[in-house]
């Protein structure tokens, strides 16, 4: 039934289940990261309930009985995803995409319909977990109700989303890739290189879309912030001039992420838990909308310090 999908066998094997008995639960929660096969197999499972003979080799996403939502963001009065503004070179703003209660509404809509070509109909809410308290509750009143159709919500695990909701979705837990999974994904994907940056891996944490998206943004980013030594940090001017070259050459986006790639760089170098708390301080004020370059200041400045701490410590302990 499901074709390509590696390391998600307990999740296949319910839902397979559920297909050959013929019990099809209104509303299905699959929990679990990003990029480890949720939409994969959320429209693979949808394919197999809205044309279960396989006549047409199409994407279930133009299915006319299918819905997909994403998160979006408002722009000039218009809802657009992170997809169709970066499609459209619009910069992203410094807030998150949420589910939104215009899209919720949409979606009401929808399910008010009877399906055309399909014995019902079919949502997929991607992001669930972004959705704001008005979405949340309007959302809520449709799976009371689902009339005949199959809802799949994807988000990262089950406290990311309100009670209320949990209790209405039947769990469906999705697991992240072993090693060895990771590298059989990657090579069938086109991206067997990225297995020789282990750095990446790491910091994917065993979803192979999160390693194939560290991969582009490391591709994005100058090498001489990627291979910035900040070892060599020794003086304040030298924290301020990485400081301004960050800000002026990232976005919000990429700073989080070098922030991400630095944290693990000195994770895999030192194992320094008191670097590792600086950088997660440094992200949070970034996504609290603090002022970028004097976050990077502050942080490389704190970190130049710790080093220093550290090194006049180590010279002072006894030798053998």
């Amino acid at each position: 039934m499901f074709k390509g999908i590696i390391g998600q066998s307990a999740a296949i094997e319910y839902l397979q289940r559920a297909i050959s008995t013929q019990r099809i639960a209104p509303a299905y929660l699959f929990a679990g990261p990003e990029g480890i096969g949720r939409s994969r197999v959320a429209e693979q499972f949808l394919s197999l309930l809205l044309d279960p003979e396989q006549t047409e080799q199409r994407s279930l996403r133009n299915h006319p009985d299918s819905l997909w939502i994403a998160p979006t963001y408002k722009h000039k009065n218009k809802l657009m995803t992170v997809a169709q503004m970066q499609a459209q070179e619009i910069a992203l703003p410094r807030s998150h995409p949420q589910i939104r209660l215009a899209q919720i509404r949409d979606m009401t809509q929808f399910l008010s319909q009877s399906p055309l070509e399909a014995s019902r109909l079919a949502v997929v809410i991607e992001g669930a977990e972004t959705m704001n308290e008005a979405a949340a509750n309007a959302l809520l009143k449709s799976l009371e109700e689902p009339g005949n159709a199959t809802l799949i919500l994807l988000a990262p695990n089950i406290d990311a989303l309100i009670p209320t909701l949990v209790s209405r979705c039947q769990r469906i837990p999705f697991s992240r890739l072993n090693a060895a999974q990771m590298a059989q994904v990657l090579d069938q994907a086109g991206y067997g290189e990225i297995l020789e940056y282990p750095q990446l891996i790491e910091m994917a944490q065993g979803s192979p879309g999160c390693a194939i998206a560290h991969w582009h943004q490391q591709d994005s980013i100058s090498p001489d912030l990627l291979q910035a030594n900040l070892d060599d940090l020794n003086t304040p001017l030298a924290c301020l001039e990485l400081a301004q070259k960050i800000d002026q050459a990232l976005d919000l986006p990429s700073q989080l992420w070098l922030l991400d790639y630095y944290q693990q760089l000195y994770w895999r170098t030192y194992g320094n838990s008191v670097l590792l708390h600086q950088f997660e301080k440094a992200k949070e004020q970034l996504r609290h909308y603090a002022q970028p370059r004097l976050v990077w200041e502050v942080t490389l400045l704190a970190l130049a310090e710790q080093q220093d701490s550290q090194t006049k410590t180590n010279e002072r302990l006894p030798t053998n």
